[in-house]
């Protein structure tokens, strides 16, 4: 595994800071993609226990499993921004930053005076970012929002799970499209400021990033129609599609997309080229429609081969496959491995292994930085503003940092 240290291609955000009021999960995986991308991240926290994501669980080795993910590569700075001391070195801050982020509670920046509204005239270069449950106007402005909620209400609980129950997806699905928008608008936001020199507003909200990603099945119950149904792992309309069981007691994913597919499938791999003429699946519709007939026969023929019998046959006839994967499979994954996929970065607990980034063949190395103690750099940062070490031992005594 490489260590991600002594990067010789300075990223493209160099030079960038980024100022981040971030807890939870959005706004701080979009601001680890900048600092991926070569950005100064400043995280402030709250002094003493600082963003409640550290405290989620202890599972990497005694840190927490979502706060490892989105915090490598920033700066922690302890900060009680709600004290006239603390506001003050907040607005220090924000005189040599190029982005705001936040992502605090409904009508929270407001209160701290960090709206783009409050914010623009005194700091014309400024972009500010909002990241919220369901965006700065609208009735549901002020109602609180977790990811779990969002996948409910933008009706992603909806199409996922069985038939009979809901089931919400297994990683932060509302949070990680809010980020992902939150970094998007901003490298946009920055690429528009150098043409125009001033900086602008980003109101991304949880719900309409979560509802874009759910187009497809909005689509295909326009005007009223049926939606989708639930099917577990399974493809809600496409069949044969989703994982099927082995004689050994595995189990192997498969798809088909079209009519080619489902000819290759019938000899190739079933060795039944009579199904092909068959009128109950002539169609992908008709298949879709007979899937419990259907599962029967692939599940009469797959029972006496194992799971490689069938990922041999299923690569010899060219159809989709793919390995139900656990998460010790994931770490080992020998794709992952063969592309040279793993890094280390530091840690306090020591180095831990981080995904690069996906994307090859840049024009810059990613640079991936430490994840970083409680208040780690505190000291340093408010150094670098110019408070000595007497004001700053005083502003901990009070709990100002």
């Amino acid at each position: 595994m490489t260590k991600a240290v002594d990067v010789p291609t300075p990223g493209p955000l160099e030079g960038i800071r980024v100022i981040s009021l971030e807890h939870a999960i959005a706004a701080p995986f979009c601001s680890r993609q900048l600092a991926d991308l070569g950005a100064e991240v400043i995280k402030i926290e709250r002094p003493g226990t600082g963003d409640f994501a550290r405290g989620y669980d202890s599972r990497t080795r005694g840190l927490a499993s979502h706060f490892v993910w989105t915090n490598r590569g920033k700066k922690s700075l302890t900060l009680d921004v709600k004290t006239p001391q603390g506001a003050g070195v907040l607005f220090e801050l924000l005189s040599d930053a190029d982005v705001l982020i936040q992502n605090l509670g409904p009508g929270a920046s407001a209160r701290l005076g960090l709206s783009f509204e409050a914010l623009r005239e005194r700091f014309p270069r400024l972009i500010v970012c909002d990241i919220s449950g369901y965006g700065s106007d609208g009735p549901y402005t002020n109602k609180k929002a977790y990811d779990l909620l969002i996948q409910s209400e933008s009706g992603l609980l909806s199409q996922t799970g069985t038939k009979d129950t809901p089931v919400k997806a297994g990683v932060s699905m509302a949070d990680i499209a809010a980020g992902m928008y939150a970094y998007s608008n901003i490298l946009a936001a920055l690429l528009a400021r150098g043409r125009s020199g001033q900086g602008s507003h980003i109101d991304v909200s949880m719900l309409e990033a979560t509802v874009e990603w759910m187009g497809y099945p909005l689509y295909y119950a326009f005007e009223g129609a049926e939606p989708p149904p639930r099917a577990g792992a399974s493809h809600s309309t496409i069949y044969p599609y989703g994982p099927f069981p082995a004689g050994d007691g595995q189990s192997v994913m498969l798809g088909l997309q079209n009519e080619r597919e489902w000819q290759t499938f019938c000899t190739g791999v079933l060795e039944r080229p009579a199904l092909i003429d068959d009128v109950r699946f002539a169609t992908n519709a008709d298949r879709s429609a007979a899937r419990q007939v259907l599962d029967g026969v692939i599940d009469e023929v797959f029972s006496t081969l194992t799971a490689d019998e069938i990922v041999a046959r299923l690569d010899q006839a060219g159809i989709a496959n793919a390995h139900v994967n656990e998460m010790a499979d994931v770490w080992a994954h020998p794709q992952l491995a063969a592309r040279n996929r793993w890094r280390e970065v530091d840690s306090p607990v020591g180095p831990l292994p981080a995904l690069l980034p996906p994307g090859q063949g840049r024009a810059f190395d990613t640079v991936m930085g430490a994840i970083p103690a409680l208040g780690e750099h505190t000291e340093e940062i408010l150094v670098s503003l110019g408070h000595d070490e007497t004001t700053i031992k005083g502003w901990r005594e009070k709990g100002v940092v």
